[in-house]
C-alpha cells in the first residue's frame, strides 16, 4: 500500500491581479515583491518535501479546489506546479521517494502532456478534457462517437499514439527515459521562472517572470468564471461552449495569425493586378503583427545611418542600390514536393523561378523527366534544387544531374524529427511514377538515420551527391535548434556549399497539430547562432547561409540578411499568391483551391500563374531596395552579417517585457589571421568548397569510356580498386544521364570489372548500361540510389569460403534505389534494401532491418536475416529461404502477410533469379538450391505489403473493368454494324 498525499495547486486570486510592469514610462508596476503564484509555488514544493519526509509515496498535484465559485482561487498552470515539485524534491534529495501525479483541467493535447512528462510527470489526470467530452458524447452530435465509453477509449489511445510519436521524434525508446529528461528549450521565460521551474533548460532570451505568468493565469481564470456565470437551461449547447482561442485556424475573436483575411486578401490582390501600391499595404499589415510582437524579429528596429561603426553614414538615392533582378536570384521556394501540392501548382512555382533566376526546391517527392528540358512555347518547368532528403522518393541519377544545388534534407523547422508522409488517397498514377511506388498505397519517408549517423556519414553523402552531378552546388536543410551552430560547423567542414537554417514556423497546412506549435524554434535563434559559430571558427567564409519560416516583407529579408542570411526561402507565401487560403485541408486531398490536392475535379479550380509569383518577388525585391537605401545600403554583401545594424525595440507587452537579445545580436569578428586560418573574419561567403573530385577514380572511367559516351561503342574496362575509392561509378553515370537522360545506355554497354576492396558507396546511382562487376568486397552503401544498372559482387576466383557464411557488402545497400540488378554472393550487412523502390536484389543473408521502409523492387535472401524484417515496408515483394523455420520470429508483421510461393508466378520468378544470380556469380550455394529444388522451394516465404497487396488487387480489378469495356464497346459496334 502507497501513501498518497493531494496537494492543492491553486493561488487567491489577488486584487491587483493583471497589473504588471510593462517597462514603459508612467505604467504603473508591482515592483519586484513575490507575487501570489511564485507564492504558491514555493508553498506547493515545501509542502511535497513535507509530504514525502513524512510518508507519501504519492503526491497528486490538483487544481479541483478552483472548481468552487465561491472559493476565488486560480489554478497553478499544470507544468510550473509539476516542474517546480519535480526540481524541488531534487534539490531535497527526495525525488526518488515518490511519484508526481497531475490532476488537472488544463491538459487536454499532446503537446500539453509531453512537458508534463518530460518534467516528470509520472501520472496525469486530464479530468477537465474528459469532462468535455463527456458532456459532447451527451449532444446529439455524439452519437457518431459511440458514447462517452467509446469517446474515453479514442481519447485515451489518441494521446498515447501521439506520445510515442513525440517520444519517437526524439529518439527516446521508453517513457522512463522521457520522463525528466527536459529535451526542450524555453523561449520567452526569465531566468527565475526557469531556476525554480524547469531548472537547467535553456533560455537564451530572457522574457516572461512569474507576475507575468499570473496575469495570464488570472485572465484566463477570469474568462472561464465569467462564462461560467452566464450559463442558463435556455441557452443552446454552442452557447456554453467557451469561445475557441484560434490557436490551429483563425478566429475572429481568437489569437492574432501572421495570415488572417486581410494578409491574404492584401497579397493576392497585390500579386494578382501587379500593384504594388497593395503590396505596401500588406507588408505593413504583416509588419504590424510582427511587432505587436508577434515574433522576434517584431523587437527589433533599424539602427539609425551613422550611428554604427563602419556603417552607412547617410540614406544613398535608390538607383543607387544593387539591383532587384540580383536581389531576386537570392531567393527560392520552400520544399514542397509534386504529390503534397498538385502538379499545376508545382510546375507554376518552377516557372516563375526559373524566369526571375532564382530556384525553386522539388521537395522530396521527385520530379518527371518531362520537366527537365525547355517547352515549345518557352517555359522551363524544372525545379533548379532537386531534394534528396538523404536517398528517398525518385532520387537518381536522372533527377540529380537535371540540378543545380542538391538538397540533403536532414530535418525541416515545422517538423522536426519527422519524415514526411503522403496519404494513399493523395498517390495517383502519375505521383507513383515519379516516385517509383504503387497509387494508393501510403508513402512514409523514413527518418535520416540510415545513413547520416554522424558529420563523417554526411559528409560522404554530400561526396557522392558531388560526384553525381560535378556541376550542382550541395545544400544541407538543418532545423532552428540549440546547438544548431556546432552542427552547422560540422555540415561546413563536410564540405556542404549551403546551409538552410529553417525556422519552426513553416510547414503550410500539412504539419500535424503536435507540430504546428511546441516544436521546433524560430529562425531568428538558429540563424544567428549558426552564423556566430562559423564566424567564430573561420569557416562562414567558404560557406552560404540560407534560412526560412514564414517571410513575408522585405524588413524580414533586411533582418535576416543582417543575422547572417544571404539567401531566402519561401513557403506558405507562395501558396498564397498562387490562391490558398489556409484551410488547412491538405493532408485531406480537399483543397478547395486545387493548390494542395491530387483530385481532378479540384486542380481544375486552380487559378495561379507564375505571372503573380512573379510580381510578388519583384515586389519583395523592390521594398527590400527601398530599405537598403534608406539605411544607406549599396550593395546587399554590405549588411549580410552585420547584426549591430539592429537595436532592440521597447514593446508595450507584458510577456515580452524581460526579453533580452544582446546575445542573438552580437556581432562575432572570428578569429584572425594569426590563426592560420585563411579568411577567418569573413562574415559571408567568399570562396568556394574544396570538394577534392578532381582525382577520383571515375575520371579514369570517364576517359577510358570516351566512345561508349561519345560514339556509342560498346566499351570493357579492368580496372583494380581500393577501399579509399569511393562512389565509383556516380560521375561515369552523370555523364550517361547528361547526354542520354532516363533513357541510358543499352544493356551491358559499358561493363567494368573490378579487383579488389570497394569503398564507400560503390556503384551509387549507377545508370541503366553500365555493368560493375566486383572480384572482393564492398563497403557501405553499395548501389545508393541504384538507377537502372547492374552490380555484381563476388569473392574473387580461387575462395573456397562459404559465401552464404560470410560477409561480402556493408551496410545499407541499395538505399533509395529506383532501378537495375544486384547479384551478391555472400551476406549483406544491416539495412538491405531500406527505401527500396525498384530494383531486383539477390544475397545469401542479411543483417537487422532488410526490406526497411521498401515502396517497390523485388529482392531474394537466400539465407538468415536478421531482427525487424519488413518494418514500415509498404511495397514491393520479398522471397526468403525461411531454411530454420524461425522467420517469423525476425519478422515485423505490422504492415505485411506472409505465405509460400503459392502460385506458379511466384515459383517461376524465383527460379528464374536464382538463375540469374548463379550466371552473374557463379555462387555454388545458389546452384545447391536450385538443384536442390525439390527440398528447398516448400521452405521459400513470399513477404508482401498488405496495403501493396489491396492496391495491386486494385489495379487488376480496373484493368479487368477497362478489358470488359472494351469487350462491351466491340459487341456493341457489331451489333450497329
Amino acid at each position: 500500500t502507497f501513501k498518497s498525499k493531494t496537494l492543492d495547486a491553486v493561488f487567491t486570486v489577488p486584487p491587483d491581479a493583471g497589473t504588471v510592469n510593462t517597462g514603459i514610462s508612467g505604467t504603473a508596476g508591482s515592483g519586484n515583491t513575490t507575487c501570489a503564484l511564485e507564492a504558491a509555488v514555493d508553498g506547493l514544493v515545501e509542502a511535497a518535501c513535507n509530504a514525502v519526509r513524512n510518508g507519501a509515496a504519492l503526491l497528486v498535484l490538483s487544481d479541483r479546489a478552483a472548481l468552487d465559485p465561491a472559493s476565488g482561487l486560480c489554478p497553478v498552470p499544470a507544468l510550473l506546479a509539476a516542474g517546480a515539485v519535480h526540481h524541488g524534491l531534487i534539490r531535497a534529495g527526495l525525488r526518488m521517494e515518490a511519484s508526481i501525479i497531475v490532476e488537472s483541467a488544463e491538459p487536454r493535447e499532446i503537446m500539453h502532456f509531453a512537458p508534463l512528462f518530460g518534467y516528470g510527470t509520472d501520472f496525469i489526470g486530464p479530468y477537465g478534457a474528459l469532462a468535455s467530452l463527456e458532456a459532447l458524447c451527451g449532444r446529439p452530435e455524439g452519437k457518431r462517437i459511440g458514447g462517452y465509453s467509446q469517446g474515453r477509449k479514442n481519447y485515451l489511445k489518441g494521446l498515447a499514439k501521439a506520445m510515442l510519436k513525440v517520444m519517437s521524434k526524439m529518439g527516446t525508446s521508453t517513457l522512463r527515459s522521457y520522463r525528466g529528461a527536459e529535451i526542450f528549450e524555453a523561449i520567452g521565460l526569465s531566468a527565475e521562472v526557469i531556476e525554480k521551474c524547469f531548472r537547467g533548460t535553456g533560455s537564451r532570451i530572457g522574457g516572461a517572470g512569474f507576475r507575468e505568468l499570473e496575469a495570464e493565469a488570472v485572465a484566463h481564470y477570469r474568462a472561464a468564471r465569467a462564462a461560467h456565470d452566464r450559463v442558463d437551461l435556455s441557452l443552446t449547447p454552442a452557447d456554453l461552449l467557451l469561445a475557441g482561442d484560434g490557436q490551429y485556424r483563425w478566429r475572429k475573436t481568437g489569437e492574432k495569425h501572421a495570415w488572417n483575411p486581410e494578409t491574404i486578401y492584401l497579397l493576392q490582390w497585390a500579386a494578382r493586378t501587379a500593384d504594388y501600391g497593395k503590396f505596401k499595404e500588406f507588408t505593413a499589415a504583416a509588419n504590424t503583427l510582427n511587432q505587436n510582437p508577434h515574433v522576434i524579429r517584431g523587437l527589433l528596429d533599424f539602427a539609425a545611418p551613422g550611428t554604427v561603426k563602419d556603417g552607412p553614414a547617410a540614406p544613398i538615392p535608390l538607383e543607387e542600390v544593387e539591383g532587384e533582378e540580383s536581389i531576386m536570384k537570392r531567393f527560392t521556394t520552400g520544399a514542397m514536393s509534386f504529390g503534397s501540392i498538385s502538379k499545376e501548382a508545382h510546375e507554376t512555382i518552377a516557372m516563375a523561378m526559373n524566369s526571375i533566376k532564382g530556384r525553386s526546391n522539388s521537395g522530396e517527392g521527385g520530379e518527371s523527366s518531362e520537366r527537365f528540358a525547355v517547352r515549345p512555347d518557352g517555359a522551363w518547368t524544372r525545379s533548379a534544387i532537386k531534394q534528396v532528403a538523404s536517398g528517398r522518393f525518385g532520387v537518381t541519377s536522372v533527377y540529380l544531374a537535371n540540378a543545380e544545388e542538391i538538397q540533403i534534407k536532414i530535418a525541416q523547422g515545422a517538423k522536426p524529427g519527422e519524415g514526411g508522409q503522403l496519404p494513399g488517397h493523395k498517390v495517383d498514377a502519375l505521383i507513383a511514377k515519379t516516385r517509383n511506388s504503387t497509387p494508393g498505397v501510403t508513402l512514409i519517408s523514413p527518418p535520416p538515420h540510415h545513413d547520416i549517423y554522424s558529420i563523417e556519414d554526411l559528409a560522404e553523402l554530400i561526396f557522392d551527391l558531388k560526384n553525381a552531378n560535378p556541376a550542382a552546388r550541395i545544400s544541407v536543410k538543418l532545423v532552428s535548434e540549440s546547438g544548431v551552430g556546432t552542427i552547422a560547423a560540422g555540415v561546413a567542414k563536410a564540405h556542404a556549399d549551403n546551409i538552410l537554417i529553417s525556422g519552426y514556423d513553416g510547414g503550410t497546412g500539412a504539419s500535424p497539430q503536435s507540430s504546428i506549435r511546441h516544436a521546433g524554434l524560430p529562425w531568428e535563434l538558429g540563424l544567428s547562432e549558426t552564423h556566430q559559430v562559423l564566424v567564430r571558427n573561420g569557416l562562414r567564409g567558404r560557406v552560404r547561409l540560407q534560412t526560412d519560416g514564414q517571410l513575408k516583407t522585405g524588413r524580414d529579408i533586411i533582418i535576416a540578411g543582417m543575422l547572417g542570411a544571404e539567401e531566402f526561402g519561401f513557403g506558405t507565401a507562395t501558396l498564397i499568391v498562387l490562391g490558398c487560403v489556409m484551410m488547412r485541408k491538405c493532408h485531406e486531398n480537399t483543397c478547395p483551391m486545387g493548390v494542395a490536392t491530387q483530385d481532378p475535379d479540384l486542380r481544375r479550380r486552380f487559378s495561379g500563374k507564375s505571372e503573380y509569383l512573379v510580381n510578388f518577388f519583384r515586389f519583395l525585391a523592390r521594398e527590400t531596395r527601398e530599405i537598403m537605401a534608406s539605411l544607406g545600403f549599396r550593395t546587399f554583401d554590405e549588411l549580410v552579417g552585420r547584426p549591430d545594424f539592429l537595436v532592440q525595440r521597447k514593446s508595450g507587452k507584458a510577456k515580452s517585457i524581460g526579453v533580452d537579445l544582446r546575445d542573438l545580436l552580437h556581432r562575432e569578428e572570428g578569429p584572425g589571421d594569426s590563426a592560420g586560418i585563411p579568411h577567418g573574419k569573413e562574415i559571408r561567403c567568399v570562396e568556394d568548397q574544396i570538394h577534392k573530385i578532381s582525382r577520383v577514380l571515375d575520371r579514369e572511367l570517364i576517359d577510358k569510356c570516351f566512345a561508349a559516351l561519345d560514339k556509342k561503342i560498346p566499351t570493357a574496362l579492368q580496372l583494380l580498386i581500393r577501399n579509399t575509392d569511393r562512389a565509383v561509378g556516380a560521375m561515369l553515370s552523370y555523364e550517361v544521364s547528361r547526354r542520354f537522360g532516363s533513357q541510358g545506355l543499352p544493356e551491358n554497354f559499358v561493363t567494368c570489372d573490378f579487383t579488389g576492396s570497394a569503398g564507400q558507396s560503390f556503384g551509387a546511382f549507377l545508370a541503366k548500361g553500365i555493368t560493375f562487376r566486383l572480384a572482393g568486397d564492398s563497403n557501405d552503401y553499395l548501389g545508393k540510389g541504384l538507377s537502372g544498372g547492374r552490380i555484381v559482387a563476388a569473392p574473387p576466383p580461387g575462395s573456397t569460403f562459404k559465401t552464404n557464411e560470410n560477409i561480402i557488402v556493408g551496410n545499407t545497400v541499395l538505399y533509395g534505389a529506383a532501378s537495375g540488378e544486384l547479384y551478391a554472393a555472400g551476406v549483406a550487412g544491416e539495412r538491405f534494401c531500406v527505401r527500396n523502390s525498384g530494383a531486383l536484389a539477390v544475397v545469401e543473408g542479411t543483417g537487422d532491418h532488410c526490406a526497411e521502409y521498401m515502396t517497390g523492387g523485388r529482392i531474394l535472401v537466400l539465407g538468415k536475416v536478421g531482427r525487424n524484417f519488413a518494418a514500415g515496408m509498404s511495397g514491393g515483394i520479398a522471397y526468403v529461404l525461411n531454411h530454420d523455420g524461425d522467420f517469423e520470429y525476425f519478422l515485423n508483421p505490422g504492415m505485411v502477410e506472409l505465405s509460400g510461393l503459392d502460385n506458379e508466378e511466384d515459383e517461376n520468378f524465383v527460379k528464374e533469379l536464382l538463375q540469374k544470380h548463379i550466371y552473374w556469380t557463379g555462387s555454388a550455394y545458389g546452384k545447391s538450391i536450385l538443384d536442390g529444388w525439390a527440398e528447398y522451394g516448400p521452405k521459400f516465404v513470399k513477404v508482401l505489403p498488405v496495403e501493396y497487396k489491396r492496391a495491386l488487387q486494385q489495379m487488376k480489378l480496373a484493368e479487368l473493368d477497362r478489358k470488359l469495356y472494351e469487350i462491351r464497346e466491340r459487341e456493341e459496334l457489331e451489333v450497329r454494324s
